[in-house]
């Protein structure tokens, strides 16, 4: 078909763009739902997965202490010096020369042991002398004695005077006298001659050395160096001090005759050494330091108190009887507060406590029954309610974390 000249030519639209376009748009919306559905998909699955994968609270471990129904001692404790029964420092009672010395530094002597020779000849001269004097007027006295005899019978006949007899009875008076002045110098010459050879006066442990043979020893109660020093050492007694607020708990058990043990403890009052018994309280208060001074004795069979040492006396006073108990190390402190941690399924829970005397490293406690579990270690990572994990290992030694749990205290 002809188109006029005049006619203009009619175009024509295609809709397939049109098309193309809406279907990019869906294909856009649908890939934008996909990402965010994915997305989505990964953030569920990390949290789903985190907590599948959470760790567990982590338990700690402690060991622990069962409380348990028992006796504890009273004690009234103080520091005490250790003092010998009977102390012997030997001097020489007579002038001389050593000649022997028979003991050895340390060693153990008996009552009567030998120990040191000082020359006698001078004194045996002289006691020698003093039996000769005794002997000759011995014999004037038998004679005297003999006349009187004679004047006696001779008076009885009126064959002499009683003047003559009077003056023979004082005669033998008068060497009687001679012959008790004559016995009483050789008694003392013989203590001389025993005193040349001295002995020990005690049993007990000798000292050091102080004289050597040759030395010429002078007697004298001034006398600054002695010959030898003897201590008692079993038994052994110790002096402490009481606290005026004690005594009224010791001095009637005392004066009943009962017998109140007393411990005697090292310096650092750890280690026992001795079990003695106490002897008596002194009879005055001192008013300065208001104590007062008490002695116990010790049998010291194994020789673990030394004079002059220095100990810790424990005297036992009363006991408690069917009371709760628990290590010593198992309480803990928060200031002027006291508490354990009670395990319950595995959980510590906190509870406060009041403890009272402590013997052998257990404490009488308030608040705690018998049977109860309580932690004794790993304070510094305990709290109230945390989960625990107990174990039969021994416990270290642990101190009272007052600083620790003092924010965790009730």
């Amino acid at each position: 078909m002809t188109v006029g000249a005049n006619q203009h030519p009619v175009a024509v639209h295609s809709s397939k763009p049109h098309r193309y376009n809406k279907a990019v748009r869906i294909i856009l919306w649908v890939v934008s739902l996909l990402v965010l559905a994915f997305v989505a998909l990964v953030i569920v699955h990390h949290f789903e997965g985190g907590k599948k994968t959470a760790p567990e609270p982590i338990k700690i471990t402690i060991t622990t202490a069962t409380a348990k129904k028992g006796d504890v001692g009273v004690y009234v404790q103080n520091i005490g010096t250790v003092t010998p029964v009977y102390t012997a420092v030997i001097s020489s009672q007579v002038n001389g020369e050593i000649t022997a010395v028979h003991f050895t530094e340390g060693q153990l002597v008996k009552k009567g042991d030998p120990l040191i020779d000082i020359d006698a000849r001078p004194y045996q001269a002289t006691l020698l002398q003093a039996q000769g004097a005794l002997e000759r007027d011995e014999n004037i006295l038998a004679q005297a004695q003999m006349d009187l005899e004679r004047y006696q019978k001779a008076w009885a006949q009126n064959a002499i005077a009683k003047q003559t007899l009077d003056d023979q009875e004082k005669i033998v008076l008068q060497d009687q006298g001679t012959v008790k002045n004559d016995q009483g110098t050789v008694q003392y010459d013989e203590i001389q001659v025993e005193y040349c050879h001295i002995t020990a006066p005690i049993a007990g442990q000798v000292g050091l050395r102080l004289v050597d043979p040759g030395n010429v020893v002078q007697s004298g109660e001034n006398l600054t160096q002695p010959l030898a020093v003897i201590t008692q050492l079993t038994p052994i007694t110790v002096i402490f001090i009481v606290q005026q607020a004690d005594i009224s708990q010791v001095a009637p058990r005392l004066s009943a005759k009962q017998k109140l043990r007393v411990d005697a403890y090292d310096q650092d009052d750890h280690v026992k050494i001795d079990s003695g018994q106490l002897l008596t309280l002194d009879n005055q208060i001192d008013t300065t330091t208001g104590t007062v001074k008490a002695r116990a004795i010790f049998d010291n069979k194994n020789m673990g108190l030394f004079p002059n040492q220095f100990v810790n006396a424990h005297l036992l006073v009363t006991t408690l009887r069917g009371v709760t108990l628990i290590p010593e190390s198992a309480i803990q402190q928060n200031g002027q507060s006291s508490f354990a941690y009670v395990i319950q399924d595995n959980v510590a829970h906190m509870r406060s406590i009041k403890p009272g005397v402590s013997d052998g490293g257990m404490t009488q406690v308030d608040g705690i029954n018998p049977g109860e579990v309580v932690a004794n270690s790993s304070f510094d990572k305990l709290q109230d309610k945390s989960e625990v994990a107990p174990t039969t290992r021994p416990a270290t030694p642990t101190t009272n974390q007052s600083d620790t749990n003092s924010s965790n205290a009730p």
